[in-house]
C-alpha cells in the first residue's frame, strides 16, 4: 500500500443528507465520551449546513424516526447497542441510512475473542489469547498464557474493566472484577513492540497512529483525560513498515465482515511482527481521538472528516 489517496468529496450541497440525526449518548459504560463526541461531530455537521440535531439514545431515535424527522443517521454512539448490530439491525429493517459498518462488521467486533477467532480462520495476525468463560478459573487461563498479559472484557470498549497482570499478586483485583462479570473475559499476550492503530475511512487506511503514554498503559485516563499522551503519526518512520500495518489493518477490517468507516488497533510484537488487536466500529471523536489525527495528517480537518464519514450514507449515482 502506497501512499494515502482520497478522493475529492463527491459533492457539496448540505441538502443532499436531508435531516441528519446525530446519536450519542445511551446507556453503556461509554456514555459521557459519546456524549463529547457526539457534539462534536453535530457542531462540525452545522458548520457546514447539514440539518442536524442531536439524539440520546436508542428509543429517541426510534421516535425521532417515527415522527418523519430522520432521513439519516450518524452514528457515535460508543458500546452497548450502538456497535453491537442491534441499532444497525433496527436501522437497516427501517431502511434509514447510517454510518459505519453493517450489523455482521457491528456484531462481530464488538466482540473480541470472535473477531480474533475469524482473523485466525484467514491466517491473519493477533496476539495469543485465552477465553475465559462466565465463572471461569481466570488465574488458570492467566497462568496458562503466561505472564505478562492484559485480562479484559470481550464486549466493552475504552479499556473499560482491563486488567494489566505482570506478576501472581497483580491478579488479586481482575479475579475480584471476574467474580462479578457475567460476560466473557480474554486473557490476551501482552506485547512491548508499541501500540498503533490504523483509521479506515472507505477504502483507504490512514496513516498510523503510535500512542506513547507518558507513563503506565493507555487505560481510560490515558486516552481521555491525560494531555501528556503522545500520538505520532504516522507511527513509523519506515516506509515499509507504514504501508505494512496499513495494508494488514484494511484486512483486518474487511475480514471481520465491516465497511464505511473505523478504527483497527494494532500491536507490534518485539519480533518486529505487527498484529491485529482489535476493531472500533464508531471510533471515538473527542479532542484526544484517534481517526481525527490521522485524517488531519492528510489534509482532512475535522469538520471534512465528519462530512466524508457522513457522505458514505448517500449512494453513488450510476452514469449515464
Amino acid at each position: 500500500m502506497s501512499a494515502v489517496n482520497l478522493a475529492p468529496p463527491r459533492f457539496d450541497d448540505p441538502a443532499r443528507f436531508g435531516r441528519v440525526a446525530v446519536l450519542m449518548g445511551g446507556t453503556s459504560s461509554e456514555r459521557e465520551v459519546s456524549l463529547n463526541s457526539g457534539q462534536n461531530v453535530l457542531e462540525a455537521l452545522l458548520s457546514r449546513g447539514v440539518q442536524a440535531f442531536a439524539v440520546d439514545g436508542v428509543p429517541a431515535l426510534v421516535e425521532a424516526i417515527r415522527a418523519g424527522r430522520v432521513d439519516r443517521v450518524f452514528n457515535i454512539l460508543h458500546g452497548g447497542d450502538g456497535e453491537n448490530g442491534v441499532l444497525q439491525g433496527l436501522l437497516q429493517s427501517l431502511g434509514v441510512p447510517y454510518t459505519g459498518p453493517g450489523v455482521l462488521g457491528s456484531a462481530l467486533t464488538m466482540d473480541k475473542i470472535r473477531t480474533k477467532q475469524v482473523w485466525q480462520a484467514a491466517g491473519l495476525p493477533t496476539a495469543a489469547f485465552v477465553r475465559i468463560a462466565p465463572g471461569g478459573d481466570l488465574a488458570a487461563a492467566v497462568r496458562a498464557l503466561g505472564y505478562p498479559v492484559f485480562v479484559k472484557p470481550s464486549t466493552e470498549g475504552s479499556s473499560v474493566g482491563v486488567f494489566k497482570i505482570e506478576r501472581e499478586e497483580d491478579l488479586t483485583p481482575a479475579v475480584a472484577f471476574a467474580s462479578s462479570y457475567a460476560g466473557e473475559l480474554l486473557a490476551e499476550q501482552m506485547l512491548t513492540g508499541g501500540e498503533f492503530t490504523v483509521g479506515i475511512l472507505g477504502d483507504v487506511a490512514l496513516p498510523s497512529v503510535r500512542i506513547v503514554p507518558a507513563q503506565g498503559w493507555y487505560d481510560y485516563h490515558a486516552k481521555y483525560i491525560a494531555d501528556d499522551t503522545q500520538y505520532l503519526c504516522p507511527g513509523l518512520d519506515n516506509a515499509d513498515d507504514e504501508a505494512r500495518i496499513r495494508t494488514l489493518a484494511l484486512e483486518g477490517f474487511r475480514a471481520a465482515g465491516c465497511s464505511g468507516w473505523g478504527r483497527v488497533d494494532v500491536m507490534r510484537h518485539a519480533d518486529g511482527r505487527f498484529l491485529l488487536m482489535e476493531v472500533n466500529t464508531a471510533p471515538g471523536m473527542t479532542s484526544h481521538s484517534l481517526v481525527p489525527k490521522a485524517a488531519a495528517q492528510v489534509g482532512i480537518g475535522f469538520e471534512a472528516l465528519c462530512w466524508r464519514i457522513l457522505e458514505q450514507t448517500v449512494p453513488e449515482v450510476a452514469g449515464p
